[in-house]
């Protein structure tokens, strides 16, 4: 078998200096995201009070109606405002509560800190930014299907509208928000046409053979690359 030549090898080490810089990145993302999330409970601590009517619930005294959630191994909590306690019906309420705490059954955390640390690794490649945002809508959509389970669409997108347009005005007046890698389904002041339009006009779900034909084509597109690298050699064997 012929050594590798200088352009092999040169493709071999930046490869892996790729891979080490995007786990270092990663790592790094990972502590930075988790010192934000416990400073965050050590401030919930003080300014929040338990939920009376619901489980691993923190109300804020907060006339701005919010909600998001502090992810954790074993200290996930949903944190409301009192805005949103006294502006949203009972049903809205409801369908926030089921939105915000199917971003913590379905570690929705863990996709938002991955593409954020794909991102921070290599901010001046496009599709970087493009996966970001992408997946920051998908997971809001996910929510918003299990929210569906609680409530209808109208109270739903009702409840969105109201949260969107408070969180809008906030940002106008320059209130920070905290990172999304940290705190998931923190409002940021916009939302989607896409996600609105998906629950203004909701399609069909696909067909059992388009499922299978997008499950097919994610496989490929991670079995190909291995196969065209190695197959030259097996050949040669």
């Amino acid at each position: 078998m012929p050594y590798p030549g200088i352009v092999h090898l040169f493709a071999l080490s930046t490869a892996l200096l790729f891979g080490f810089h995007l786990v270092l990145t990663l790592m790094r993302a990972a502590w930075r995201t988790s010192r934000q999330r416990a400073k965050h409970r050590q401030l919930l601590r003080l300014l929040s009070n338990p939920s009376q009517t619901s489980a691993n619930t923190l109300v804020i005294d907060h006339d701005m109606p919010v909600a998001y959630c502090v992810p954790g191994i074993s200290q996930s909590v949903t944190v409301l405002s009192r805005g949103l306690l006294t502006q949203l019906s009972a049903q809205e309420q409801q369908a926030v509560i089921a939105h915000e705490r199917s971003h913590l059954d379905q570690r929705h955390d863990l996709l938002i800190l991955a593409f954020t640390a794909w991102h921070e690794a290599l901010p001046w490649l496009p599709t970087s930014r493009l996966g970001l945002d992408a997946v920051r809508q998908l997971i809001e959509m996910l929510a918003d299907d299990k929210a569906l389970e609680k409530a209808n669409r109208q109270t739903l997108l009702k409840a969105i509208v109201t949260v969107a347009t408070a969180a809008t005005m906030d940002d106008r007046s320059s209130t920070p928000h905290a990172s999304s890698a940290g705190l998931v389904g923190m409002p940021d002041g916009e939302v989607s046409s896409r996600r609105l339009k998906r629950l203004l006009s909701p399609q069909d779900p696909l067909s059992r053979p388009q499922r299978a034909l997008v499950l097919l084509s994610t496989i490929m597109l991670m079995v190909c690359p291995t196969v065209l690298l190695i197959a030259p050699r097996l050949l040669d064997w």
